[in-house]
């Protein structure tokens, strides 16, 4: 895919899409997405839970030429979410961006942290899909002779069960599979799914990661591969590589094997205050 230069010499992926919504805009890849995706002309819909710190990030998009509408807004909550997206107007790509991580800590996972991520994660990437994809259906045409684009961000985690983060994993292999999945009937109606499966990412969720993230990606790269596979039309967008492939070979480990594995390596810590 082409590439353009930006402000500082740094590049961004060019690509077609004017009209554009993403949730959890304000900080990590759903930061580095919304700037990648600022240039002049472009329309984007920003949402995110922290007011004051979206709004930085849509500065810095109205800064690179782009108009930036920030929302206040949680994707747990489907209504506002479907009120939202209803009144954006046209959309060419919709990125389902906003979760959450966390893990055990070393013990059972809570309860009200599993239904925190998966409320989250799973949920919250339908309340801002399913009526993207009502939106998009109605549409005309568009850039690649598409009505719209809506893009799911999953994980590698997707591809194998951690015992050390179950709901999480659970949640992002439940949005990668339903993307997947679902791609081949909405083709007919001109809209296109794509499941981003990244690796670890330099974000405040990682920081406080006590075991060896390997090939670990600031979110700026991040948001470059995504965008690059999703304007190839991949439909699942997994990377770095070599992380990726020893997902899949760890999935396919005998699950009692790859529990007692994972046994020896330091925990994932739980969300703060839970537990």
């Amino acid at each position: 895919m082409r590439q353009q230069q930006a402000t500082g010499g740094a590049t961004r992926p060019d690509h077609p899409w004017r009209h554009v919504l993403l949730t959890g805009a304000s900080s990590g890849i759903g930061q580095a997405l919304a700037l990648a995706c600022a240039r002049p002309g472009a329309v984007l819909h920003l949402g995110g839970r922290d007011a004051a710190r979206l709004e930085a990030t849509a500065e810095a998009c109205r800064a690179a030429g782009a108009t930036a509408l920030p929302q206040a807004v949680d994707v747990r909550d489907a209504a506002a979410m479907r009120g939202w997206v209803a009144a954006a107007g046209r959309l060419d790509l919709v990125i389902a961006n906003a979760g959450i991580s966390a893990g055990t800590g070393g013990a059972t996972e809570p309860p009200e942290q599993a239904r925190a991520i998966f409320e989250t994660n799973l949920t919250g990437a339908l309340n801002t899909a399913l009526p993207a994809l009502e939106a998009m259906a109605a549409q005309a045409l568009g850039p690649g002779g598409l009505r719209g684009r809506v893009a799911v961000i999953a994980s590698i985690a997707a591809f194998i069960a951690v015992p050390g983060a179950p709901a999480y994993c659970a949640s992002k292999a439940a949005v990668q599979r339903w993307a997947e999945a679902l791609d081949a009937t909405e083709r007919r109606r001109g809209i296109r799914l794509h499941a981003v499966c990244p690796g670890y990412i330099r974000t405040p969720m990682t920081a406080a990661n006590r075991f060896p993230m390997p090939l670990l990606m600031e979110p700026e790269e991040a948001a470059r591969r995504a965008l690059a596979g999703i304007a190839a039309g991949r439909l699942r967008i997994a990377f770095p590589w070599p992380v990726y492939l020893a997902a899949r070979l760890g999935g396919a480990l005998p699950p009692g094997l790859r529990a007692a594995l994972f046994a020896m390596a330091p925990a994932k810590g739980m969300l703060p205050g839970v537990g």
